[in-house]
Order: structure tokens, then C-alpha cells, then sequence
């Protein structure tokens, strides 16, 4: 079923009524084992419905699933959905999924952080089998049988004796019935699982690949007008003066409207600048460029990365604050004969996503220019967000701006940011009409919610059998804190979460420490977040430690892994804030077998036979509740040009719903992490990004692409981990791991591009 993307105004009453009223409709509560609630999907006790809805059957047999997460890709709304069908018992082909509005009665509906099956496998379950238990307690009455005798089987309730009965056809006895009690309810052994961990086409693949997709680019309202914005090319700028006397002459130009700076943090707040609306993109783009602008720079006019990149390595080579501390790392640095340091950075990278940001919205006020109402249509990987950020600009409680959610292009964590929805809003305000809010190419890497630059330092006390008694690790890195809160300057307790404070290695002294860092630009997170730096910087030390002790890069990888156990998280102060250390437990033995499953693909022993020019790197990393591990074959020609001739990727995620989905995932991610390697690099000098399209951010292209990856995938029992994020972390180390073995040159500041790797 479509998105709505009509400029008829839709209620979330008429969203819930647009169910058959002969439905039988569940909804299943945000806190999990509490019990599911059930009404009657009319217009008359709609409301009263508690939160949640999932599923509705109609009388025809029709089931129709609610996807309330966002589709930029990973295939989410069929995966959901199909883990509440598996449960039912439904017919995939009489299922029909609708995309959820905002709403909060759902849950979370931040499509991020890889956690939408994690958050929701258990409770889509519990939605489906609560559905199938009633069916068969309706069929049961009907027939004046057990309840126990009757099993319902592909979109029908079965008994030995008494034949068959559809769906459809139990439904008005279904909704006389009392729901379940959530310990009432017995749930399908995975032997029987029809659809989780089956491969099958995304939902939306017909209409993608047929151009009838309908995304935020593509949204349309009646009688809308297009706009794109001068913002200012310095974060915290604003608009001295303006002359727009040439734009508002030119064909297509509707009007020109001053957008104010944000206040206080940036938050989720427009940049401010000047809008010029029209009746296209290209002639509100052209008008833009017509624009006479002066602006003052503010405050960050002054921000250089080059600059800034010597300053934080700066940083981490002095005490820092000492975020764990196990053991006496810096005694037994003091007293060691063999002391080994280094310095890691990596630099701002952009999302880059292949549709820029984008939103409509429709804002009706009444005479006194109070908004009566607000409709805003867009690509955005949460709807909650919008309905917060663009009701407090309108003025209005989040729960009454309604928001329909596209496909999106791509998104990678910067379309959970709408600053884009709040900047349409605003300008539909001031003009009356709907508007479309489109952001350029050069708008998206100017002006996005970067993730940080950083730097990393290291430093191991080396024992006589080759392996370090003492890790110190230092970094110092911008925080994604400094969007919501001006004066935070040091990395959060999230941030150090990932890939510092659970550093899996067995070292008896471990010492890790954040520097302070201010932010010039805004940051946000990016795929894997902070995994990024804290992982490439960890993994590589590591290699580099094997080398000097002359051992192979795997076995002393595998050796500092340690006894498979338990990291003690909750011993290292990690808060793990959503999940329990119980259902998701740092399992070192999980990682090593990742580890020894891709090396065995790759059939690494003959790492020491290849010539020189080749060379094998591994890395591995335990990212949002996945263990990963890679193996990266290289071919670096004489004059230092690298190709990436295979990849071995393997993933343990637990539970898998959509395999090939999920294959998909590693698959791009390889690739998304070789470009963000070799070439992803945003600089800045006086304040201004220095790189504005993909001519100059470069993005992988398939000359540069790992040409073949290989993958596979751990059949666990385990609770469902993440997916989307895991690929990217221990990409980029083995990747400069294997660049060491085949040229003896070492990467430790990212990207390669620019590093002579030529040999002789």
C-alpha cells in the first residue's frame, strides 16, 4: 500500500477508521509482557483504542500489518511485518502493509541504531499470536470444541473433525472474545517458522523498480510550491542584509523568505538564511543563486580542520579523563623495557545519502495566524522527531502535526535529524501554501550534521612474549552531545560505549581516557557512530603490536581475544542503556568465531606465500549487539594505486528475520566503508566545508569497490542483534591491515588517498 502523500487532510482518526469496520484489530503495548488490548476498529471508540495497533484482520480475510518504522533500504518494512505474519499464521499474499504516521503510541519509530527487530522481534511476535490465539478460541466456539483442538494454518483455523474456517470468517466471534493474558499465549517454535529467516523480495520492490515508489523527492501536495534555501555557509551565521530584487524578477519566483538563526544548541533547529519559494526546484534554485547576501560568519568563522586535527592529536598525547581504569596501566607502561605509541585520526564524514533531504507541508492558520493545523510529508527515519521539532515551531503539541512517512533514499542516520521538515513548515506558514523543501548536493555536504572528527592515542607496555601487559587508549573527539548541548566538549558516556570502554582484548592494564574537543560544525550520528574511529584505532594498534612481535596477525588477534567468556560490562561502568547485559551479553566466543570462520574463507594461511603487492588484513569488532569480522584482500600496484580484489565478511547477529536482507547490509556496507577508507574526507577552512559535491567527496564507485564479497551468516539462536551498522567498524583496519602485509606501510590517518603506498 502507498504512502499518503494527498493534501487531504488525515486525522489519526481517520488513519485508524480507514480499517473495515468488521475488522478485528489488536494493538500491542510499547512495555513487552504486558497484555494486548483489542477494540473495534469504528469511528465511534477508535480513540479508545490503546497504543500500538499492529495488525487488523477485515472480514474478506484481508490482514493488514502496520509498519511503523522507515524503509531506506534494509528492508524493515517487510521484515516486521512478516515476523507478526509468521506468528499468525497469515497468507503473505493476503497481507497488506501500511506505513504508520508519527505517532507516539507506537514505540520508538527512530529507524536507527540498528534496532528495530532488536526492540520489536518480541513484540511483533506477541501481536501475531494473540491474533492467532483468539482465531482459534473463535473457531473453538463456533464449533463448541476445545480451543486446544484447533490450529490455525496458512490464513485458516483447522480441526480434525470439523473442517476449516478462513480468517474473515472468525472474525465477528473473534471480537466478542476476551484477549489473552500474555502468559496465556504460546508462541511457534522456530521449527515452524514460515517467514523468519526466509528470503524473500522487499514489499516495496515492484513499485521501486518500476518508478511508481513513492519517496520524499516525489511527495506532492496541491497547490504546493518548491523552495530551496541560502543558508549560511558558517554554522552559526546569520543574514546581515539581503537584496532579493533580481530574484523575485525572475520566472517561476513566488516569494523570498528570511528564515531566523537557531537559538541556543542547533538541536534540530533550521541553520536560518534566506528561502526563495517558486514554482520548481530549478527556478527556486536559480533565484537562490540570484540572491545579494551579506553575512556575518559568527562565531566559527575562524575553523579549520587541518588546524584542528593538530590540535587534537595534541590533546590525546597528554592525561586526559580517565573514563576506566583496570589494573595499573600507567605503572606498568613506567616500568616497561618496550613501550609501543601511535596516533590514529579520522576526519568529518557526511552521510552523503543519494536523495538529499526533502519534505512538504501543508500549515493552516486561522485570521489571527494561530496554526489550526500542520501535514507534513517526508522522508525521515523517525516521524516523532518531526512531530517534536515542527511543533514547536508551529506552537503546537507534537501529538497534533500529522506526518506521513516516504521510502528514503539512503539515509544513514541523518534523516532522524528534521531540520529540513521544520524549515518547510516554517515557510508554508509564512506563504500559505504547502511547501516542498529540497536540499542540493552542496547543500547536504555544506551544511550536514557531520560525524566527528577525531583522534586517537595508543600506547602498550610489551611483555617479553610479544604481548602488551598495559593498553593506555586516549581519544578526543567532538561530541554528538554538542547539538543538544552548547557546552559539552568531551566525548559522551554513549559515545565511549562503543568500541573504547568494552575493548575486548585480554590485557591485565587497561587505561582509557576522553580529551576535551569543541565543535565548530554540527555533529551527528553516523552509521556505526563512533565504532568508527575508536575500532579502525583499536584494530590497528593491534596488528601493529603483531607485527613487531613478528607474529601472524591472526593468531595473535585471536590469542589477545583471550578464553571465550563474558566481557563484564557492568564492571567497566557500561551503561548499556536499552538493552539488559543478560539478553546481550559481550560474548568473546562469538567474536572469535567470527574471526576464525572469515579466515577460514579466505583460506588465510596463505597470507605468508602471497607476493609482495598482496597482502591480507583481518579486524574484527562487536558493534550494536553484532559480532563482525573481515578479512580484506588488497593489490597495491608499484605506483601505490590500491585495488580490493575480495572481501570475506561473516556476521553472528543472533536471529536472523530476513537473511538476504541482511547479507545485503554486509554486502553494501563493505562497500560504504571502502570509500569512507579510501577517499571519505570533509574539510573545513574558515568555517566553510571545502568539499561540496561528489567530484570532491568522493564516494566509492566500482572501480573502487571490493570486487567480489563473500559472506556469510552465523545461524544462531541468540536474541536478535543489529545489522545495518555492524559491517562498517572493522572494515577500514583490516583494510590498512592488509595495505601493511602487502607494502609494509602503515595507515593511521584516514583517508588512504594521499598516502604515498608505492614500493619497489
Amino acid at each position: 500500500m502507498s504512502t499518503i502523500v494527498s493534501s487531504s487532510r488525515l486525522s489519526r482518526r481517520d488513519f485508524l477508521a480507514g480499517f473495515s469496520a468488521g475488522s478485528l484489530v489488536l494493538m500491542a503495548k510499547v512495555t513487552s509482557g504486558e497484555d494486548v488490548e483489542v477494540a473495534k476498529a469504528n469511528k465511534k471508540d477508535v480513540e479508545s483504542f490503546a497504543p500500538d495497533l499492529f495488525v487488523s484482520i477485515a472480514t474478506d480475510g484481508t490482514v493488514t500489518i502496520i509498519a511503523h518504522r522507515s524503509e531506506m533500504g534494509t528492508g524493515i518494512r517487510t521484515g516486521l511485518p512478516r515476523i507478526v505474519a509468521d506468528e499468525l499464521e497469515a497468507d503473505w499474499d493476503r497481507v497488506v502493509i501500511q506505513q504508520a504516521p508519527g505517532d507516539r503510541r507506537l514505540g520508538s519509530q527512530n529507524t536507527d541504531g540498528s534496532n528495530s527487530i532488536r526492540n520489536f522481534f518480541d513484540r511483533m511476535r506477541t501481536a501475531g499470536a494473540t491474533a492467532r490465539t483468539m482465531l482459534e478460541r473463535a473457531a473453538a466456539k463456533q464449533w463448541k470444541v476445545a480451543p486446544a483442538t484447533c490450529r490455525a494454518e496458512n490464513h485458516e483455523v483447522k480441526h480434525k473433525t470439523k473442517g476449516s474456517l478462513g480468517f474473515g470468517e472468525l472474525v465477528k466471534v473473534a471480537k466478542t472474545l476476551d484477549v489473552p493474558k500474555a502468559a496465556e499465549l504460546k508462541f511457534k517454535p522456530p521449527a515452524q517458522w514460515r517467514y523468519i529467516g526466509k528470503a524473500v523480495p522487499v514489499t516495496d520492490l515492484n513499485d521501486i523498480v518500476t518508478g511508481k515508489a513513492v519517496y520524499g523527492i516525489d511527495a506532492r501536495m496541491k497547490n504546493q510550491v518548491f523552495a530551496v534555501i541560502a543558508r549560511p555557509p558558517v554554522v552559526g551565521g546569520v543574514v546581515r542584509s539581503f537584496d532579493a530584487a533580481k530574484t523575485k524578477k525572475m520566472p517561476g519566483v513566488v516569494d523570498v523568505v528570511e528564515i531566523p538563526k537557531f537559538e541556543g544548541a542547533p538541536l534540530f533547529q533550521p541553520l536560518g538564511g534566506v528561502a526563495v519559494c517558486a514554482n520548481s526546484t530549478w527556478a527556486a534554485w536559480q533565484g537562490r543563486d540570484a540572491l545579494k547576501i551579506k553575512w556575518d560568519h559568527g562565531p566559527n568563522a575562524s575553523y579549520d580542520t587541518a588546524t584542528y586535527a593538530k590540535a587534537l592529536t595534541a590533546t590525546v598525547n597528554k592525561p586526559g579523563k580517565v573514563v576506566l581504569d583496570q589494573g595499573d596501566a600507567p605503572g606498568a607502561l613506567a616500568d616497561a623495557k618496550n613501550v609501543v605509541k601511535a596516533d590514529y585520526s579520522v576526519p568529518h564524514l557526511s552521510h552523503a545519502p543519494m536523495e538529499p533531504t526533502c519534505a512538504v507541508a501543508d500549515v493552516k492558520t486561522d485570521a489571527d495566524g494561530k496554526v489550526t493545523s500542520c501535514h507534513v510529508v517526508c522522508a525521515t527515519q523517525n516521524p516523532q522527531a518531526v512531530q517534536s521539532a515542527v511543533g514547536k515551531s508551529m506552537g503546537m503539541k507534537p501529538a497534533d502535526v500529522l506526518v506521513n512517512v516516504t521510502l528514503l533514499g539512503s539515509a544513514f542516520g541523518r534523516k532522524s535529524k528534521p531540520d529540513y521538515c521544520v524549515e518547510a513548515a516554517m515557510l508554508s506558514r509564512t506563504i500559505g501554501r504547502p511547501v516542498h523543501v529540497t536540499w542540493t548536493r552542496e547543500d547536504d555536504l555544506s551544511h550536514d550534521y557531520l560525524h566527528t572528527i577525531s583522534a586517537v592515542h595508543l600506547e602498550a607496555a610489551i611483555g617479553k612474549d610479544g604481548k602488551p601487559t598495559a593498553w593506555l587508549q586516549r581519544v578526543a573527539y567532538p561530541s554528538i552531545g554538542s547539538t543538544f548541548n552548547p557546552k559539552a566538549d568531551a566525548p559522551a558516556g554513549f559515545e565511549v560505549e562503543m568500541g573504547l570502554k568494552d575493548l575486548p582484548y585480554d590485557v591485565p592494564n587497561i587505561r582509557l581516557e576522553t580529551g576535551k574537543a569543541k565543535a565548530h560544525v554540527r555533529i551527528g550520528w553516523l552509521r556505526s557512530v563512533a565504532h568508527i574511529q575508536q575500532i579502525f584505532a583499536a584494530d590497528s594498534f593491534l596488528d601493529e603490536l603483531a607485527h613487531q612481535a613478528k607474529r601472524d596477525p591472526l593468531e595473535f588477534l585471536l590469542e589477545m581475544l583471550g578464553k571465550d567468556r563474558h566481557l563484564d560490562l557492568k564492571a567497566r561502568g557500561h551503561a548499556n542503556r536499552r538493552l539488559s547485559l543478560k539478553d546481550y551479553p559481550f560474548d568473546i566466543g562469538r567474536l572469535k568465531h567470527v574471526v576464525r570462520r572469515a579466515a577460514a574463507l579466505a583460506d588465510w594461511k596463505r597470507s605468508k606465500d602471497l607476493p609482495k603487492g598482496r597482502g591480507l588484513g583481518v579486524a574484527c569488532a562487536r558493534s550494536f549487539e553484532g559480532f563482525m569480522a573481515y578479512v580484506v584482500e588488497v593489490d597495491v600496484a608499484k605506483k601505490g594505486t590500491v585495488r580490493i580484489p575480495k572481501v570475506w565478511g561473516v556476521l553472528d547477529t543472533g536471529i536472523i528475520v530476513s537473511p538476504d536482507r541482511v547479507r545485503a547490509q554486509i554486502e553494501g556496507g563493505a562497500i560504504m566503508a571502502a570509500g569512507q577508507a579510501m577517499f571519505g574526507k570533509l574539510t573545513f577552512s574558515k568555517g566553510r566545508a571545502e568539499q561540496t559535491n561528489f567530484d570532491e567527496y568522493k564516494i566509492t564507485t566500482m572501480v573502487d569497490a571490493p570486487q567480489e564479497v563473500f559472506v556469510e551468516l552465523v545461524k544462531s539462536d541468540a536474541k536478535p542483534g543489529g545489522a545495518g551498522e555492524v559491517p562498517i567498524p572493522p572494515f577500514a583496519p583490516a583494510l590498512c591491515n592488509a595495505i601493511f602485509a602487502a607494502t609494509g606501510k602503515r595507515i593511521r590517518d584516514l583517508p588512504i588517498a594521499g598516502h604515498d603506498l608505492s614500493w619497489s
